[in-house]
This record gives C-alpha cells, sequence and structure tokens, in this order.
C-alpha cells in the first residue's frame, strides 16, 4: 500500500480546476470490512458475491438520482476491492465499459470482458493519460478512503483532498450531461465542494446512503448533468 506525498496546492483557480491536484500523504487502501462484527450489509454482499458492503450504497445512490444509464462509459476511482466495480459491471449490460483504478489490486472474483483496471496512483501523470485515453465517461464514482488515523480533524482533511481529486477527474474527464458521486468524511468541508460542484454540474446534491454505518461520519456528494464549456455556472445546490 503506496503513501503518495506531494505539496498540496491549491487547485482552484477563478472557481475552476485548472490541473491535477497534489495531496499530501493520500492513499486508497482496501475497502475490506475494518468492523469485527459483520452487519446485515456485510452478510448480505457476501451471500450475493460483492468483495464488500459498500457496493449497496452505490446501489441506493443510483435508485435515488439514476446515475446509470445502459451502456454507459465509466470510470470508477480507488475501486479496490471491486465491489462498486462488479455492481456496474452487472447493470451496464454488454455494451457498457468500466474502467476501474486503484493503488491495490482487485478481488480475484471481479472480472468482465467490458473492465479495463488499471493499478496505480491516480495523481501520476500515466495513470491519467491511460484513462483518458479509455473516455470520456458517462459516468465517474468514486468511493475512496485515506488512511484513517483516529483523528477527525486529519482524516476530514485527507478525504477532502481525495474528494478534490475526484473532482478534477469529473471535470476533465466527464462528457456533458454526465454524472459524478463521491464519498467524502463530514466536518463542513462538504458545503466547500458542493459550491465547486455547483460550477460544474446542473444540480450538486449531499446525501446519506442507508447502508452507512449508523457510527460514520462518511457521506456522499452527487452532481447531476456536466455542463459544457458554453453553458452558465448557475446550477442548483441543495
Amino acid at each position: 500500500m503506496g503513501i503518495v506525498k506531494g505539496e498540496t496546492v491549491d487547485c482552484k483557480k477563478e472557481n475552476r480546476i485548472e490541473s491535477a491536484p497534489k495531496c499530501r500523504y493520500l492513499s486508497m487502501p482496501s475497502k475490506s470490512n475494518s468492523y469485527s462484527k459483520p452487519d446485515f450489509w456485510s452478510q448480505k454482499a457476501f451471500k450475493e458475491g460483492y468483495p464488500a458492503r459498500s457496493v449497496y450504497k452505490l446501489q441506493e445512490i443510483d435508485e435515488k438520482f439514476s446515475l446509470l444509464k445502459k451502456a454507459s462509459c465509466v470510470l470508477d476511482l480507488g475501486s479496490a476491492p471491486g465491489s462498486w466495480t462488479t455492481w456496474l459491471l452487472r447493470n451496464l449490460g454488454e455494451n457498457g465499459k468500466v474502467v476501474s483504478v486503484d493503488l491495490n489490486p482487485l478481488s480475484k472474483s471481479v472480472k468482465g470482458k467490458n473492465l479495463v483496471f488499471f493499478q496505480g496512483d491516480l495523481l501520476d501523470e500515466s495513470v491519467r493519460n491511460k484513462i483518458r485515453e479509455n473516455g470520456p465517461y458517462d459516468v465517474v464514482v468514486c468511493d475512496a478512503a485515506p488512511l484513517t488515523t483516529g483523528n477527525r480533524t486529519v482524516d476530514t482533511a485527507r478525504s477532502r483532498a481525495l474528494v478534490e481529486m475526484a473532482i478534477w477527474y469529473a471535470e476533465n474527464m466527464l462528457k456533458p450531461n454526465g454524472n459524478f458521486c463521491v464519498k467524502i468524511f463530514q466536518n463542513g468541508d462538504q458545503q466547500k465542494e458542493l459550491q465547486k460542484m455547483k460550477l460544474l454540474f446542473n444540480l450538486a446534491k449531499g446525501f446519506k446512503p442507508v447502508a452507512c454505518r449508523a457510527e460514520s461520519f462518511e457521506t456522499y456528494l452527487i452532481g447531476l448533468g456536466r455542463k459544457g464549456e458554453d453553458e452558465g455556472k448557475n446550477g442548483e445546490t441543495l
């Protein structure tokens, strides 16, 4: 498991993200269940052949916001062990495509003829170029989480850096009218990120799925309808 080290920079210029962010001490660890006692969602995931319980968060988000359409091209950022990738493959149809990226490998059970997987650092230029070559994308999703320390201030700052990276991908690699979903640890910063997303999407909204653990301070930011370059900047934030 690698740690990305680099300078933390202001990625916003005139309310636009102009270059790929360089974020300090980021990692995208495998999203395996770190709780000692499997809950309802963990058991359900095991029975249905998913590597982790997080799949039901994406399922609920899609049911509520209709992120996904058949035959979409989807970018899954921070995808290991592969629950979101697996769900996407099962729901896209044969003409869809999933480009999945993580520092860690996917579970061996995650396979599909319409799956492209890159193991590498999302901040690395060569990885970005490979992702770009397989786009543009109808949907970008990101369930990445930083290595946690137990210090909420530190953990939420690291989470926000990942969110900024995901927003950069959404801005630069989504098709017009494309959709976006990213996880964030709550401490008030989600409102700042929603304001950025308001410039990029017709609608930006926070949403916490039922499948999130009650004690968790994670939530998700949803962006619907990526604006074209010639569109105005008056999106709606709810």
